[in-house]
């Protein structure tokens, strides 16, 4: 028997075996569903590289939602990473902590008290090693972030541009000043993509009293009463004094259902025998959607000529031998945050500049040279739901995430796609701009907008809140060491904790949170 069982390899996952195993007493089994990120797979590890995983079923479990009914019934394509470091070996490797004011409202709740600001700051400076010497900023944590060269001239039309339409720029998104534009902090290092497994698990594999089993796909966890006491994972039994879920939002609230903690009348409806009865599991589903507005570019300064088929083995090879180059970057280097009407409270809109026209997963080139920004509001007040299917561990859970359900929701995407445009029609771009490709002039309206949105929105892959922290009916975890309410011995660490989504990519909040909760369990 174990110490502790980590349900999933991925991004808390592997922050909490490194943490937990430091002491050499404390024994830590890690079970990943998933492969293993080996050395040889390039596609996860350059930079570059990531429009191969997503879509892919070697790289991506590959979920989609229900019919959204306020997207023209369309399913939301939604990838999660299904190898050793889960989404964090196939995401966009941007790293933003979300706005201070973010955390504040998190602590206003009952009980969350610990979790505002002051609170959550010394874990994101612990996992930080960042070239921002600021005393807001860490140096000596396992996450070496890079800060984007924005070299091509895309960007610097860009940044002139956001000024010309009256936003400022800031030294640092994830310091003192959020609102405004800069050059993105990136989990890439040295020319690779630096993964929550790279960072964390990979450095500490040697120890011990540290396993690690990949392939390895839990089907349910085991209680005596309403005591965890292990798991059962590829037919076998295994017992551990604490397991902890790692699963993300869609896979730790699903173990938790098919285990008989959740609504007891939905679990009884699938036959389901009912350990406890948790309400909220499930519950609370939030996410970030975004939209692509794309220019063709006048000017032959855009990324399209890497997309040729001749050039990728020189720049492959360049990559391979020197970590340089094309594909040593995301390319997503640069972005920022406005208030979308002067009335909000702080920064509820997010940009992320592109200097090529082309969709997230590297289909649909736009133009031979063109450029992109993705936007779309971070607050959104919509919320959905997870729930089962049926009895069956392989089937994946209904995902309701009711995207532009709410009167607040459309309104801030009407803003979000005119501020957007404002920026795209400034003097900065006079030399460059060919015209709006997408959405196209036929969009004007508020109306038109929105059903645009409808039609082309894309999940930003920011799902989170179905294990909501916090005290009261709806409540999953405790907010004080992310323990289940009513049963011993298990915890939930990933982002379904997340009481209300952040404002930004979700990534460096969820290294926060399993900071936070290996702290907290030690």
């Amino acid at each position: 028997m174990v110490d502790t069982l980590i349900v999933g390899g991925g991004s808390a996952g592997c922050v909490l075996a490194n943490r937990l195993s430091e002491d050499p007493a404390h024994r830590v089994l890690v079970l990943e569903a998933g492969r293993r990120d080996w050395l040889w797979d390039i596609f996860i590890h350059m930079p570059a590289g990531l429009s191969t995983p997503i879509g892919s079923p070697f790289y991506d479990w590959m979920y989609e939602s229900e019919p959204e009914p306020h997207m023209n019934g369309r399913r939301i394509y939604h990838a999660r990473g299904k190898v050793l470091g889960g989404s964090s070996s196939i995401n966009g490797m941007i790293y933003i902590r979300g706005n201070p004011q973010d955390y504040q409202g998190w602590a206003r709740a009952e009980g969350m008290e610990d979790w505002g600001w002051d609170g959550v700051l010394p874990y994101f400076v612990k996992a930080e090693s960042s070239l921002r010497t600021t005393p807001l900023r860490g140096q000596d944590g396992p996450l070496k972030l890079e800060v984007g060269s924005c070299e091509n001239p895309l960007f610097q039309a860009f940044f002139e541009a956001v000024q010309q339409a009256g936003h400022p720029l800031t030294e640092d998104v994830n310091g003192v000043q959020q609102e405004g534009f800069s050059a993105f902090d990136r989990n890439v290092h040295r020319g690779r993509r630096l993964s929550a497994a790279r960072a964390y698990l990979h450095p500490v594999l040697s120890r011990k009293n540290l396993e690690l089993r990949c392939r390895t796909m839990v089907t349910r966890l085991l209680f005596e009463g309403t005591r965890c006491v292990g798991v059962e994972a590829n037919g076998e039994r295994i017992l551990a004094g604490r397991v902890v879920l790692c699963g993300g939002a869609f896979n730790s609230p699903q173990a938790l259902l098919l285990s008989g903690v959740g609504p007891a009348d939905e679990l009884r409806e699938l036959d389901i025998p009912v350990v406890h009865d948790l309400p909220g599991v499930g519950r609370n589903l939030q996410d970030h959607l975004e939209v692509y507005i794309q220019h063709q570019c006048r000017q032959p300064v855009s990324l399209a000529p890497a997309l040729t088929w001749w050039r990728q083995p020189w720049i492959g090879l360049k990559w391979l031998f020197g970590r340089t180059g094309e594909a040593a970057t995301n390319h997503f280097e640069a972005g920022g945050f406005i208030k979308s009407n002067p009335d909000e409270p702080y920064p509820n809109v997010q940009f992320h500049f592109l200097p090529l026209a082309i969709r997230y997963d590297g289909s649909q080139p736009a133009a031979d040279h063109g450029y992109q920004v993705h936007v779309g509001p971070n607050l959104s007040d919509a919320r959905g739901s997870l729930t089962l299917k049926s009895r069956d561990p392989s089937e994946k859970p209904a995902l309701r995430f009711n995207y532009l359900s709410t009167e607040r929701d459309r309104r801030e995407w009407v803003e979000a796609v005119r501020a957007a445009r404002e920026i795209l029609a400034q003097p900065a771009w006079a030399e460059l701009d060919g015209g709006e490709i997408s959405p196209g002039p036929q969009v004007e309206t508020d109306e038109e907008i929105l059903d645009w949105v409808a039609r082309d929105g894309e999940t930003a892959l920011h799902p989170s809140g179905t294990c909501r922290m916090g005290v009261g009916p709806e409540a999953v975890v405790s907010p004080r060491d992310l323990a289940v309410h009513g049963i011993q011995g298990l915890h939930v660490v990933d982002a379904s904790v997340i009481p209300a989504v952040t404002n930004g990519n979700i990534y460096a909040p969820v290294v926060m949170i399993a900071e936070k909760a290996a702290a907290a369990m030690t």
